[in-house]
């Protein structure tokens, strides 16, 4: 683990920025910065470490305007965000310099702290410091590697439910009701000889042993696995045949993704896009055309990966061409679709004359008993429509939903181990083991402490560390 007795330094900011974020934190956090910072004419500090010695008359933050030395002749505008410990991130000093300059003055800065006695810091050390410090507990720090590495709004939603505590508050809870649960065995609650009391007495421990049981696969059956939320919600293409879910991919997407061809079959794979717009983003997925009686091999493997990669999709888009003059075929392959959230669509709609187009949509509403979507891949028409649709369907999504709980697979672990702790203690209370039983529900309250900071061995702890990014 690190040594946090050293001062520490990494660029917290993404390189090609405008503007770059320097972070040190550390006892020499202050001292250090004098060595390079140049106090502008209107700042009020002349000297940080004279001017700063009575921390508790100044703000916190302390922001200063000034001037970094990168060489003997350049120098370059900078800001100072001085923050004091224990009231910091990190609960340390800290200081965070920020200046607009190239990637390598930035890292000419560095070298310069480095030189004058500061460490590099390792992948999440700032937030392992938060963590060490007691600024954060276990589970809220993992939820700011959650937050940083996201890559949509569901991982950033439920990053920060992570890190509002929610996970700790309900680890709390369960862990004090155990230990409550646990003073009443070891205080001598083996039981006297009346049995009527010792009925009592085992009714009373099992009843509050079976709730903890209950509040543990409440957590794990109201929650969603962290990893889970990298994913974006998918949404497949379906349909017979040519009935134009390649070109509707095409201009979803806005390029030529899909090979589009009159001739049936042209889709033999199940293609993807990300489609991105301003209201949601998803995975699109062209499935080939579902057919009722495939021919060959090739044709079975094709239907085979179609239908897997629609039982994983999140919504369907259900295509049938609306020039067709026979819907059969189309209404046996709606059948092959499992029910679920599906946008019925009537595609090539700019084949038909003005006047029979409603009475196509009228005919295909009430063949399938669902509403469509008039749409042409050609012109356009329609797609507003239903991109709305989509966006409906995308945060219909469970993912999206308020979940109680969100959990990486660390916390899932501990909860597990927790729950088959108790339901092996309330076998042994039942067969009268109470010592027994008092081992497994510490067992399960050394389980849900993992969730948060107790029992943590420094192997497990860099583990979780090491994921993150320099500067975090």
């Amino acid at each position: 683990m690190y040594d946090i007795a050293d001062t520490i330094v990494a660029i917290s900011s993404p390189s090609g920025g405008i503007r770059s974020v320097v972070r040190i934190s550390g006892p020499q956090a202050i001292a250090v910065c004098e060595q390079v910072f140049q106090p502008g004419p209107d700042c009020e500090i002349r000297n940080l470490q004279s001017d700063l010695s009575d921390e508790s008359a100044i703000r916190n933050p302390c922001i200063l305007s000034g001037s970094m030395r990168i060489t003997d002749a350049l120098t370059v505008d900078a800001r100072l965000y001085l923050f004091f410990a224990p009231r910091s991130y990190t609960g340390e000093h800290l200081v965070e310099i920020h200046i607009d300059a190239s990637q390598a003055i930035v890292e000419a800065l560095v070298e310069n702290l480095l030189a004058a006695g500061l460490r590099p810091a390792g992948p999440g050390e700032f937030t392992a410091r938060a963590y060490l410090n007691g600024k954060l507990d276990l589970a809220q720090a993992e939820a700011v590697n959650e937050i940083v590495s996201s890559s949509n709004h569901l991982q950033l939603d439920a990053a920060q439910r992570l890190l509002g505590g929610r996970l700790t508050d309900a680890a709390d809870g369960i862990r004090s009701a155990l230990l409550d649960i646990l003073s009443l065995i070891e205080a001598g609650l083996d039981f006297s000889e009346e049995t009527q009391d010792i009925a009592s007495a085992q009714s009373q421990v099992l009843e509050r042993l079976e709730a903890q049981t209950h509040n543990l696969a409440s957590l794990l059956a109201g929650s969603i696995r962290c990893e889970a939320l990298m994913d974006l919600p998918a949404i497949g293409i379906a349909g017979a045949p040519n009935a134009g879910k390649s070109s509707l991919l095409n201009a979803l997407l806005g390029w030529e993704r899909s090979i589009v061809s009159g001739q049936p079959k042209t889709t033999r794979d199940v293609l993807t896009g990300v489609l991105t717009t301003d209201r949601f983003q998803c995975v699109l997925f062209d499935c080939a055309g579902l057919l009722l009686s495939p021919d060959n091999t090739l044709d079975e493997l094709t239907q085979r990966a179609a239908i897997e990669a629609l039982q994983n999709c999140h919504a369907v888009l259900f295509c049938v061409d609306s020039a067709k003059p026979d819907w059969r075929e189309d209404i046996a392959v709606r059948a092959l679709i499992e029910p679920k959230h599906v946008v019925h669509v009537a595609t090539k709609c700019d084949l038909l004359p003005g006047d029979e187009l409603p009475p196509r949509i009228r005919a295909l509403t009430e063949t399938f008993k669902a509403d469509f979507l008039p749409t042409s891949a050609t012109t356009a028409q329609g797609h507003q429509e239903l991109l709305d649709a989509m966006a409906q369907a995308a945060s219909r999504n469970p993912q999206s939903e308020m979940v109680p709980l969100v959990l990486t697979a660390r916390h899932r672990q501990a909860i597990v181990e927790a729950g088959r702790s108790v339901g092996q203690a309330v076998e042994q209370i039942r067969r009268g083991n109470d010592e027994i039983a008092a081992t497994m529900i510490r067992a399960a309250c050394q389980a849900v402490s993992h969730i948060e900071q107790q029992h943590i061995d420094e192997q497990v702890l860099d583990r979780i560390f090491s994921r993150f990014c320099i500067g975090k």
